[in-house]
């Protein structure tokens, strides 16, 4: 038996339980962890309340990040051994593989033996934000050195990944905040520019920071009436890489924007790396030389205990973080 969380209907945080769940034989190529720490993820706040991409069947588990020691390892599964300290790159399904347990099981090829410079709480926050940062910026986007580059909800786990990604490549970073509160820790977190879009003219300032050339990547997580301005201050041929959707008003489309720069805009999920076995190699080797070289550091906003996972919860739906949200095992 294990203590996992489940929910038997959808709702608030409220609607989360911990309970104690008899663990299932291991199959051919799956390894158990005893986990140690769990990343949150809005993902998660979405399946509970019934909105997600993915439907659950009740009563189900949830989560998509681990970091833990490998307790057991199924048939036929190599490079990995009992003892070896891993974290998790999300599953496609985190009904089928629910992260949140004392202990949990997952596909061996999304177990990955990270640097032991990392604590357990860090190692649990590197793979959704750094993978859908990278599979944005580098994979699709192809960022290069000296370029521009917006990322929109800059202090959320994914936004300060964008921002380490964009400075690894060369390129220059403007975080889109919602107000100046957070602007000291996003210049102190390597944005090169900040720009709070409802205190200043968003376009405008776009404009002035990149010049008559305007910005060629904008990687945004909200959507709603800031599209305008964000495509306003684009450059001809610029791509917009949509992976949020945060704001609750109607995404105008820019239609004169898009045809007189002849502009991409792009909806992308993580799972298209994930589920590409080429580009999801091709992602942890950037991730995993980035984190050994320090060009890449998962920020902790705060950490709650397991027992405390309601109110984890809670946390995540304030909007009041910097950075990820992580639970002590």
């Amino acid at each position: 038996m294990t203590r996992v969380v489940r929910f038997h209907e959808h709702g608030g945080p409220e609607v989360l339980r911990i309970e104690q769940l008899e663990l299932a034989p291991l199959k051919p190529g799956e390894v158990r962890i005893r986990v140690k720490a769990l990343g949150l993820n809005r993902a998660e706040a979405l399946l509970r309340k019934g909105t997600y991409i993915e439907t659950a069947t009740l009563p189900s588990g949830l989560g998509l990040e681990a970091a833990g020691f490998v307790e057991a390892i199924g048939d036929g599964v190599e490079g990995i051994s009992p003892g070896d300290a891993v974290s998790v790159v999300p599953p496609l399904s985190m009904a089928r593989w629910p992260a949140y347990g004392e202990r949990a099981t997952f596909p061996a090829e999304l177990v990955v033996k990270h640097p032991v410079s990392l604590s357990w709480e860090e190692a649990a926050a590197v793979w959704m934000s750094s993978l859908t940062a990278y599979g944005a910026l580098i994979d699709l986007a192809r960022l290069a050195k000296g370029e521009f580059v917006v990322v929109t909800a800059a202090s959320s786990s994914v936004g300060l990944a964008a921002i380490q990604i964009a400075n690894a490549a060369g390129a220059v970073p403007i975080a889109v905040t919602r107000t100046s509160a957070k602007r000291a820790a996003l210049l102190a977190h390597g944005a090169a520019h900040v720009v709070a879009f409802e205190e200043e003219a968003l376009a405008a300032r776009l404009t002035d920071i990149s010049g008559v050339q305007g910005v060629r990547v904008v990687f945004d997580a909200i959507g709603g009436p800031i599209f305008e301005p964000l495509t306003a201050a684009m450059a001809r041929g610029g791509i917009l890489i949509e992976y949020g959707g945060l704001s609750q008003e109607p995404t105008p489309f820019p239609l004169f924007d898009v045809l007189a720069k002849t502009l991409t805009l792009r909806g992308y999920l993580v799972h298209e790396v994930i589920s590409s076995p080429t580009r999801l190699a091709a992602a942890k080797a950037f991730v995993l030389e980035h984190l050994a070289s320090g060009a890449l550091r998962p920020v902790i906003a705060k950490t709650f205990e397991f027992d405390e996972i309601v109110a984890a919860h809670r946390f995540l739906e304030s909007n009041a973080q910097f950075g990820k949200i992580v639970v002590s095992v």
